[in-house]
This record gives C-alpha cells, sequence and structure tokens, in this order.
C-alpha cells in the first residue's frame, strides 16, 4: 500500500502524524512511505530522518494526496484539504464529527474511508488512540489555567498553590475520565483544593482511594456543578461522549454564579464543548471573555507540545497503521477495534451518533463493507 503522510495544516498545529520509525516499519513490510516536505519539522523531525527510514519526500500535499491509497494525519482534514480526497482512499486521523458539520458533509462527498483516532475501542472498551493526546491534554489543562489566571491575562491573580496563610486555589473538573484524572494529578501537585465531578459512581470510588487528600470527588447533578462554579477559581471541562457531541453541562446563565477573573478550560471543545459558551479558539489566539470568565477553548491543545504529543501518538497509531496497510479496510470484517474506528465509508456515515447529531442517514458498517 502506498501510505501518504501530509504536512499538519491547521493553525498552530507541530505535530506530524508518523515517525520515521513506523516509515521504517511501513517500507520493511514492502509498503511504501510518501512524506511532504518539512511535514516533521514542527517537532524536530528532518526530512533526513525520514529518508533514513526509506520513506519519499514529496515537494507539496497534493503529491501527497494524489498517490497515497491511505492518508495518516494529525488533525481533521482543513477545507483546503477536502478537495483533495477521493473515493477509495483511506484516511486515519482524528476527526471529531460530531463538532463539525461541514467536515462531516465533505467527507461524505469525498466517498473516502474515514478511520477516527478517536472512536476506535479495544477488546477492553479503551479509546487506546485518544488515551495519550487526553493525557496530555488533561495536564495542559491545568498549566494553562494557572497561566489564565494570572492577572496579566486577564485571570482573577491567583496561585494555584496559595502560599502559607493564603488559600490555594479552588479547581473544579468536570469528568473523572482520561482528561479529568490527569487534570486532578497536576492540580493536586500544585497543592491546589480540586474536586472531580463525575456520574459514574463506581470511577469516583476509584478515583477517591488512588487520589491525593486535597482532591475530593462528588456525583455531578445540575445542583452540585452550581455550588461548585460558586467556589471555583478554575473549571477544566472534561467531558466525553465517545464519537457524540459533548453536553453542556454550564449555560450561559451559569457563568453569573462564577467569580469574576475565574477561568474555563474547555478540553471537550473538539468535540463541540461542554460549555454553552465555548468556540474552538486557537494557540495564537487562546482566550475569549464571556460574563467576566475567562474562557480558553484551545481545539488543538496537544498540538503546542508538538514533540511530546507526536512521539505519545506515534506509539500508539503505528500498529493499526500497519494493521490497515497489510490488509486494508476489509479486515474492518474480523477486528472490531477497526470497524468501530470507521465512521464514514464510501458516502455512508457509519457511526450511529455522528448520524444522529446532524440528522442523516445511518448506515451499519456491515451493510456497506459487503455492498
Amino acid at each position: 500500500m502506498i501510505v501518504g503522510v501530509p504536512k499538519e495544516i491547521k493553525r498552530d498545529e507541530y505535530r506530524v502524524s508518523l515517525l520515521p520509525v513506523g516509515a521504517a516499519e511501513l517500507t520493511r513490510r514492502g509498503h511504501q512511505v510518501l512524506v511532504q516536505t518539512q511535514a516533521g519539522v514542527g517537532c524536530g523531525l528532518t526530512d533526513a530522518d525520514y529518508q533514513a527510514a526509506g520513506a519519499i519526500i514529496c515537494g507539496d500535499a497534493e503529491e501527497v494526496f494524489s498517490r497515497a491509497e491511505m492518508i495518516i494525519k494529525v488533525k481533521e482534514p482543513q477545507p483546503q484539504e477536502f478537495g483533495l480526497l477521493r473515493e477509495d482512499q483511506i484516511v486515519f486521523t482524528y476527526f471529531h464529527f460530531a463538532a463539525d458539520r461541514e467536515l462531516t458533509e465533505a467527507m461524505v462527498k469525498s466517498g473516502a474511508t474515514c478511520i477516527a483516532y478517536e472512536t476506535l475501542e479495544d477488546s477492553g472498551g479503551r479509546l487506546p488512540l485518544l488515551t495519550p493526546m487526553s493525557e496530555v491534554a488533561g495536564r495542559m489543562s491545568i498549566q494553562e489555567g494557572a497561566r489564565f489566571l494570572e492577572k496579566p491575562q486577564m485571570g482573577r491573580g491567583i496561585l494555584l498553590g496559595g502560599v502559607p496563610g493564603v488559600a490555594p486555589a479552588h479547581i473544579t473538573i468536570l469528568g473523572g475520565g482520561v482528561v479529568g484524572t490527569n487534570a486532578a494529578k497536576i492540580a493536586a501537585g500544585f497543592q491546589a483544593d480540586v474536586t472531580i465531578l463525575d456520574i459514574n459512581m463506581d470511577r469516583l470510588r476509584y478515583l477517591d482511594d488512588i487520589m491525593p487528600a486535597n482532591v475530593n470527588v462528588l456525583y455531578s447533578d445540575r445542583f452540585v456543578i452550581q455550588e461548585e462554579l460558586a467556589l471555583a477559581d478554575l473549571v477544566i471541562g472534561a467531558v466525553l461522549i465517545p464519537g457524540a457531541k459533548a453536553p453542556n453541562l454550564i449555560t450561559k446563565e451559569d457563568l453569573k454564579i462564577m467569580k469574576p477573573g475565574s477561568v474555563i478550560v474547555d478540553v471537550a471543545v473538539d468535540q463541540g464543548g461542554c460549555i454553552e459558551t465555548s468556540h474552538p479558539t486557537t494557540h495564537s489566539d487562546p482566550i475569549f471573555i464571556e460574563h467576566e470568565v475567562v474562557h480558553y477553548c484551545v481545539a488543538n491543545m496537544p498540538g503546542a507540545v508538538g514533540r511530546t504529543s507526536t512521539f505519545a501518538l506515534g506509539n500508539v497509531t503505528l500498529p493499526w497503521a500497519l494493521h490497515l496497510a497489510d490488509h486494508g479496510v476489509g479486515i474492518a470484517v474480523q477486528s472490531r477495534p477497526i470497524s468501530t474506528a470507521i465512521n464514514v465509508h464510501r458516502g455512508s456515515v457509519t457511526n450511529k451518533p455522528v448520524a444522529e447529531t446532524f440528522d442523516l442517514d445511518f448506515e451499519p458498517l456491515e451493510n456497506v463493507l459487503h455492498a
């Protein structure tokens, strides 16, 4: 199979989808790897690194897209890339379809097979290709929240850990999954006062067992959320429903409960956000203010730490990229993880939550694979 790696063009995106070791593994198995020139420059990987691993360097994205049978990316195709896709081409990347109707309709129109990192589910029900970037985003959420709580950044002027005689910041984390757990670990290390909210009691019991004493867990409902908003200096939105749009847990009216200069970091923004007032921002222009509350809603948070994120992502995506290159899309018949990752196939939406989000026709994957 011919595998293509284009340079990421989303604003402030510094990751690359395939490491040189991945190019070496693919070529060792007889596949051809095309890498757009300077695709890895944002994370310190050179064209020479890829050439030494057996990849062919291409001068532009058009060449990569036109020749490749499978495109491996980090972020979803951008509008200027829509026209480069073709029928029966595999695109393996983060899509987050439920947050973007234009992208969904464009991929349906392209006829390509869209395999989403974020919905690939392993035999244990885990999301192994989403987990490392959720770990990065969760840890970054506290780092960025601390920065924007500083007064020059429009925040309240709060130090997360406080000092002797002065109370630490109160941090509320909505969701006890991978993002929320990693956020809590970092926040606890700063000696902040941390509360995790979730609706899964088994998860709350687990977190209560493993977290340090400055992290509390609460069952999440509307009353509890509003009580926490009144206390919070920093709120982390860490909600995930795989494949579906994130629910709005905080309304625009709820912001009036919050302290002026408090900060929201909505990590769920790439799935539509769990705050009603959220909309995607960029690393170059990361915040906006609504009802005196600072909103940080960067949709590709891990892109800012491109080297860490690239290696973490490459470690988990490579085995699946090799699997697809060796066997093609047809392996989905035998591989449940691959079948869970296929969101669009030859013009059909095969992920039910995505179809329901946009009121599109849903086709079970087994029906269109056999067609």
